[in-house]
Parts: structure tokens; C-alpha cells; sequence
């Protein structure tokens, strides 16, 4: 398998709006850093998570034009407002891509985007909405999924196996379940949130998710959702063996 990280930034990305790089230095490419989502891929499967609004200048950098489906985590703005850029994945494959939620997930996008799951005014549908089960098998990809609490509501948390090789993509969640110990321990590779120091009701602090790694006995830790106050370089140079902040564009072999 391979991981594509195409964005690792929290919902207002680094930087903000204004040119807000907070404590980023804006000399470091690894610091600019758009909406969170990724692919995860092998030879014959692609898999897009998420589609949040930078996804047309994501998906033109790694140069992808189809995937075999779309995994929503959950309806946060920053996931889910590029759900426009499938229509030119539609007209790539010529055929909606099929595209997974969680049952009150899917419900919310059906509502919020009514027109890419039925078409309107003589526009096709681009999408063909399912809901995510517990264990699915997409191409030559086995998906388990696992409800993370996230405040008020869960996100989707992912586990990819393929060819005995482990991916977990943990975004969006402010406790470690014991369902999601359970399905997350000993990944060769794990994607975790981890906005920012200072604690977040609804997103874990770096500490607490180096802490979650570490009793998770990652093989291999790339952080993701940060904010402008984490800086790529500083990061990079306190963060334990094994751990580091990803980066937009990151491409991992699993």
C-alpha cells in the first residue's frame, strides 16, 4: 500500500487567511498546509478520505484523475465542501463514484448536497452515496471502521490492511476508545490528529497523541490537522523516534 498525504491542516489551513502563519516559519514548504485529507493506494485501488475544499489543487499535485471510491470521516466543512471536484472525476470514469459514510454522515451530505447524490437540471449524479459498514473490501483493500468520539458527534476512524501491511488514518477525535485500541495496536503506519499544544475539546493535543502512539506501538507515526502554531522544523526535532509531522504531498509505502 501506499499513503498520500494531500492535506494536513486544520480547518482554516496553514496559513490562515491574512497570511497568519502563527508560529510557522513561511520559509518551510512543509509548513503550507491544506485541508485535511488523504489516498491510499496499491497497483490496481485508490482511495480517496475526504473531500474537503482544496481537494481540486490536491488531487491536480498528485497528479489523480479517478478513484475507486470516497470514505467520508464525517460532515465537517473542512471534510466534506470539495464534494463538487467529483463531478470531474464523474466525467473521468463516466460513472458515479461510489462514495461511503457512516449512516448519519451520508444523511447529512444527502441533505447538504442533494444534487451530487440525484443530479439536477439535467446534471447527473457524480455520486453514489453508501453507507460505510463495520468491514468492507474495496479492490484488493480490507477497510475496518471504528466510531470515534468527536465532542458532540463521531468521525469514521479507518484501518486499510493489504498484503500484511497495516494503515490507520485517525482524524477528528478527542478520546482513544477501547474499540479504537483495539483495532488501531500494532499498525505499521498511523495517521493521527494532533491540532496543537494547548488542549481542544473536540481534537487531541500533540502530547496526548505522541502519548496514544506510543500505547498504540505504532511502527511508524505521521501527525496530521495541525495548526499554524505547530512548526514543521520544531516538530521535527522534539518529537520521539518513530513520530513526525506529516506534510502535504507526503507519499508513504506502507
Amino acid at each position: 500500500m501506499k499513503l498520500r498525504i494531500l492535506g494536513c491542516g486544520t480547518s482554516s489551513g496553514v496559513p490562515r487567511i491574512g497570511g497568519d502563519w502563527g508560529a510557522c516559519d513561511p520559509t518551510e514548504p512543509r509548513n503550507r498546509r491544506t485541508r485535511v485529507s488523504v489516498l491510499v493506494e496499491t497497483a490496481t485501488t485508490r482511495i480517496l478520505v475526504d473531500t474537503g475544499p482544496d481537494l481540486r489543487e490536491q488531487l491536480l499535485r498528485a497528479e489523480v484523475a479517478d478513484v475507486d471510491a470516497v470514505i467520508w470521516t464525517h460532515d465537517h466543512a473542512d471534510h466534506c465542501h470539495g464534494i463538487d471536484d467529483l463531478r470531474q472525476i464523474y466525467h473521468a470514469r463516466r460513472s458515479p463514484v461510489v462514495g461511503y459514510a457512516r449512516a448519519a454522515t451520508l444523511e447529512a451530505l444527502r441533505t447538504r448536497f442533494d444534487y451530487a447524490f440525484t443530479g439536477n437540471g439535467g446534471y447527473p449524479p457524480t455520486v453514489d452515496g453508501a453507507v460505510l459498514p463495520d468491514c468492507l473490501t474495496v479492490g484488493d483493500i480490507r477497510i475496518r471502521v471504528v466510531d470515534q468520539p468527536h465532542g458532540s458527534i463521531t468521525s469514521a476512524g479507518l484501518r486499510f490492511d493489504q498484503g500484511g501491511k497495516s494503515l490507520v488514518y485517525a482524524t477528528d477525535f478527542n478520546i482513544l476508545s477501547d474499540e479504537m485500541q483495539s483495532l488501531y495496536e500494532d499498525v505499521d503506519v498511523l495517521v493521527i490528529d494532533a491540532l496543537r499544544r494547548a488542549p481542544h475539546p473536540t481534537h487531541p493535543t500533540l502530547d496526548q497523541a505522541v502519548a496514544w502512539a506510543q500505547a498504540l506501538r505504532a511502527g511508524r507515526t505521521l501527525l496530521t490537522h495541525m495548526d499554524q502554531s505547530m512548526d514543521y522544523g520544531a516538530l521535527a526535532a522534539t518529537l520521539p523516534d518513530g513520530i513526525a509531522p506529516g506534510y502535504d504531498g507526503q507519499e508513504v509505502v506502507v
